[in-house]
């Protein structure tokens, strides 16, 4: 399990919680990603802005509830924090659209696997969706995506060591790059209300 490695690219990676995710393999386009400044935040890592709750996102995998998800964003993965979301489910479950939105970017990398970058309609915020077993048939990258369509597979590609799909949100910054933001929690974005601790 991992993330938008923040260096963004989520991939099961912060460094440590609240660093960003930003890949560093290879995208599948050819494009390099590589590490990306960070001012420090005014608000504690992964906070939620009202405007991302309010979205209602619909949960990524069809037939999981609220009560089925627990905090992992402050959970430590080796040297790294998690800063998202894994959603166990069974090999080649649907991958839906938690909104409607655009397919930044279809990427592979050693830790993440098989996975979609998708941007909000503002561009505002990107979703991250990692260890895909394929994508849906025809998706592609620009492509304008409906909430609640099949993008893609639950799988175990990558460093998963089991079939899940690792979700994760990240605000953009101004340039609007897919591989760089600022991570966000999906737990509480997923169940509206509930705020985890982070004691």
């Amino acid at each position: 399990m991992h993330a938008h490695s923040m260096t963004v690219a989520a991939m099961g990676a912060a460094a440590f919680a609240g660093a960003l995710w930003l890949f560093s393999s290879t995208s599948v386009n050819g494009d390099p990603s590589g590490p990306a400044p960070r001012s420090a935040p005014t608000t504690p890592i992964g906070t939620v802005p009202d405007d991302l709750i309010a979205k209602h996102l619909t949960i990524p995998v069809p037939g999981i509830m609220p009560e089925d998800l627990a905090p992992q964003f402050y959970d430590a993965r080796g040297e790294r924090g998690h800063e998202a979301l894994d959603i166990i489910a069974m090999k080649g479950e649907p991958v839906v659209a938690v909104e409607d939105g655009t397919i930044a970017k279809l990427f592979l990398s050693k830790p993440g696997g098989i996975t979609i970058y998708q941007f909000d309609p503002t561009e505002t915020y990107a979703y991250y969706y990692a260890h895909l077993d394929r994508y849906a048939d025809g998706l592609a990258e620009g492509q304008e995506v409906k909430r609640g369509q099949v993008i893609g597979y639950v799988g175990q590609t990558g460093n998963a060591v089991q079939p899940h799909l690792h979700f994760a949100i990240f605000r953009l910054s101004p340039d609007k790059q897919w591989w760089k933001g600022e991570a966000l929690d999906p737990y509480p974005t997923l169940n509206h209300s509930i705020v985890p601790s982070t004691d």
